[in-house]
């Protein structure tokens, strides 16, 4: 039988890129790694916003560049992947929400969230990738969410999405491993971060929905990156939400009621291209 220990890698001296990372955990995951030594590519479809990072950085002392990249567009990934170099962390964060109802969604809104959420996840991880098997070294981080354990109305399009960056971790960590390539991989579920968006469901569920800040997402994730965590569910309880498909519907339906996945959206209604 093979046996597989992950291992974590130091943040400190390590080049890392993070997609969406001018916004919310990303821009909180770029000024953490660089506090901790790491040299930082700042990704995102804002060039300003990532500029406006690069320059928080800075000014601290630390190192990161700043790009423009649409990360749907396969050609213009590989372009900005060979103007920012070589990596030793990859950071899929970039994504989108529209929170419509299936018949209230036109294909524009679809399409992209599938392509920001799910289809670019290939085109970056596919650009830097080679490297990291090359030099036997690195980590790949997929943000998903926990809508991609459990799905509830109105996120048809962003659940499935998440939903498909969970197995794509999945098979690209046991990808990986079978190789024995050295290069780890972690699955990122948080449930609702506080992101200025779920004003809505806290002052309807108080007690129920955990509102995650962004700065403790994106501190976890730095140190799951140094100890060589997997799989981080946040919070830990959240684990055992995908249990609820093993239960009747209805027990279902009155759970997830409780919790308020089949109101969260409601806050999302008509906002397209709010990222989280």
């Amino acid at each position: 039988m093979r046996t597989y220990r992950q291992e974590g890698l130091a943040l400190n001296g390590a080049r890392m890129v993070i997609t969406g990372g001018g916004s919310g955990i990303g821009r909180r995951m770029a000024i953490g790694a660089s506090r901790k030594g790491a040299t930082v590519a700042i990704w995102d479809l804002d060039a300003a916003r990532a500029e406006s990072v690069r320059a928080e950085i800075a000014a601290e002392g630390g190192r990161a560049s700043a790009f423009g990249v649409d990360v749907v567009d396969r050609a213009a990934v590989m372009a900005a992947a060979e103007r920012t170099g070589p990596v030793d962390i990859v950071v899929n964060n970039a994504g989108v929400v529209s929170g419509r109802a299936l018949l209230d969604n036109p294909a524009v809104s679809i399409e992209r969230t599938l392509d920001v959420n799910l289809r670019a996840l290939f085109w970056v991880t596919q650009a830097f990738l080679g490297g990291m098997v090359e030099r036997r070294t690195g980590y790949v981080v997929t943000v998903a969410s926990a809508a991609g354990l459990v799905a509830g109305s109105k996120m048809a399009d962003y659940a499935a999405s998440k939903a498909g960056a969970i197995a794509f971790n999945e098979a690209l960590r046991n990808e990986l491993r079978e190789a024995g390539a050295g290069v780890a991989t972690m699955v990122v579920c948080p449930y609702y971060i506080d992101t200025g968006m779920f004003a809505g469901v806290r002052s309807r569920y108080p007690a129920l929905l955990p509102i995650l800040e962004p700065r403790r997402v994106a501190g976890a994730i730095l140190r799951g990156i140094e100890r060589g965590t997997k799989q981080l569910i946040m919070p830990p309880r959240v684990r055992t939400v995908p249990l609820l498909r093993l239960a009747p519907v209805g027990i279902f339906d009155f759970i997830a009621d409780q919790l308020g996945i089949n109101e969260s959206m409601e806050d999302f209604a008509g906002r397209q291209g709010d990222r989280l």
